[in-house]
């Protein structure tokens, strides 16, 4: 698909708003009860760009970007403030931070995952694509040396290792990630006049498959 493996700028995707949709559909049956089903195996986020605008530089520093993409044709990395790290945001990321798999002593390739929980109940996110440098990864509770024990590829969150894990032993990572997104839109509309008065752009983005 059509990518570009650049960050939409932090600066402003930080007062954005926005987070994860789910698609369900429901159908009500003739004693009352609900059948629901949901057709996506993963959410998808959507944000508003236009909430992290402060300044007319930033309005500028927005089209040159929209302008870059050439609107909704070329995907980008965006960085969730709410939602960017394996483990809690206010942590450092540790290599423990997900068990992502286990070893087979054949398998040397693993995808990043993060795994949400809460009670018995578990989503786990595939996670494609992984902030350069910041990855981590463990083996059997032992930290691995990334370049000489695994290599990650960081335009799709595979980890491959110089040597199959052994079996059973768990593979653990720790992360700071992007999430794929594209424009939601072909236009953007504004005002300086309006938006000096406190009136912001409205800049839909959405979480794209790659």
């Amino acid at each position: 698909m059509s990518f570009h493996e650049v960050r939409f700028p932090a600066s402003l995707s930080f007062g954005s708003a926005g987070g994860p949709e789910r698609r369900t559909e429901i159908v009500t049956l003739a004693n009352g009860h609900e059948e629901r089903n949901s057709p996506w195996a993963h959410s998808k986020r959507r944000y508003d760009a236009g909430l992290g605008m402060r300044s007319l530089d930033d309005v500028q520093l927005l089209i040159a970007f929209f302008e870059a993409r050439m609107g909704q044709m070329y995907g980008f990395r965006w960085k969730d403030w709410s939602d960017y790290k394996s483990g809690l945001s206010g942590a450092e990321v540790q290599y423990d931070d997900q068990e992502i798999a286990f070893g087979d002593g054949v398998t040397v390739d693993f995808p990043l995952v993060k795994v949400y929980r809460s009670g018995l109940h578990t989503y786990a996110r595939p996670i494609s694509k992984p902030v350069a440098g910041t990855v981590r990864i463990g083996v059997a509770q032992d930290e691995m040396t990334n370049t000489i024990d695994y290599v990650v590829d960081e335009t799709s969150g595979l980890v491959t290792f110089a040597h199959p894990p052994e079996p059973e032993h768990p593979i653990t990572a720790g992360f700071e990630f992007d999430v794929p997104v594209r424009f939601d839109t072909d236009h953007i509309h504004t005002n300086m006049a309006s938006f000096q008065a406190g009136d912001v752009p409205d800049v839909p983005i959405v979480e794209v498959r790659v």
